[in-house]
């Protein structure tokens, strides 16, 4: 398997900015309880970065049967990009503060819109203010890029795919275990999983501080749901924000995953769809779903 070099630390963003070519720095933060990340971006961010607003710019709104998050048209992200002053051939860092589940969908995107250097910063904004390197506040006007955008390159498939992905390969689903289990279902229609796919919550992708596991950790971790190595593998969520940060986790093992970005949130609005449930070990706590996209 190949590993991607997908990752930043905080030292090595910071000895790139202090270059004569620094990267251009996006602020992506969101979360399923709170959506506008703009006031925290406000009160403070890594010097330079401008503020994305995932809603706006990495979705677009759609009907019901489309899901909470459908892609943009490529010609609105490539406004959007060319305004947060993205180049032909610059390199790009993304960040949010809440272990890149957020910043994953802004990586995914340019990657598939066909960026090439897209990076996440590991362990996210508390990485940065863990090594002691200062905020700034206020906002950030970039120059207007330049950079030209086009889809495809990255798989994807689509409701049809993810019904029948489970008779050729692995579907994961990256929600909390109890949204998969059909016990809890606090946004969208019905409550439960798509039959055949796989519980691998995305939280268990990273450590405790929130850096993504090592690549022979994870590969260990999806080799235990069933992947084998040139395995298929395709992933979903609730709304195709958190199941990209389960696609950088595989890339990191070594996988080519495909991502279903309509997820259970377009599923569930289709009712003829079948749903299924499991029964929740004895035990088991509840997670709170806060973040579960």
């Amino acid at each position: 398997m190949r590993v991607v070099s997908i990752l930043i630390t905080a030292d090595e963003l910071a000895e790139q900015l202090a270059s004569g070519a620094p990267p251009v720095i996006l602020d992506v933060r969101w979360r399923l309880d709170r959506p506008d990340g703009r006031p925290a971006y406000l009160e403070g961010h890594i010097p330079g970065a401008v503020y994305v607003d995932l809603e706006r710019e990495l979705a677009r709104s759609g009907r019901p049967e489309e899901g909470r998050h459908p892609l943009p048209p490529v010609a609105r992200l490539q406004a959007a990009a060319r305004s947060w002053g993205i180049g032909q051939g610059d390199e790009v860092v993304v960040y949010d503060d809440l272990q890149n589940l957020s910043s994953s969908r802004a990586w995914w995107l340019l990657r598939h819109a066909g960026i090439a250097e897209v990076r996440l910063l590991d362990g996210s904004l508390q990485a940065w203010v863990a090594s002691g390197r200062a905020l700034e506040s206020g906002t950030v006007q970039p120059k207007a890029g330049n950079v030209t955008l086009s889809y495809g390159h990255l798989p994807t498939i689509d409701i049809d795919g993810a019904a029948a992905f489970p008779g050729h390969g692995t579907l994961l689903d990256a929600r909390a275990g109890e949204r998969y289990r059909g016990e809890i279902e606090p946004v969208d229609p019905r409550a439960g999983h798509i039959p055949g796919a796989v519980s691998a919550p995305t939280a268990e992708n990273v450590d405790d501080e929130g850096r993504f596991l090592p690549p022979e950790g994870l590969r260990q971790r999806f080799r235990g749901l069933g992947i084998s190595a040139g395995g298929q593998v395709a992933v979903y969520c609730g709304s195709g924000v958190t199941a990209t940060h389960e696609i950088v986790a595989l890339t990191l093992a070594g996988y080519r995953p495909a991502l279903y970005p309509g997820s259970w949130s377009e599923w569930s609005n289709h009712p003829e769809r079948p749903v299924a449930t499991v029964e929740a070990p004895a035990g088991l706590e509840r997670g709170s779903g806060a973040t579960d996209a």
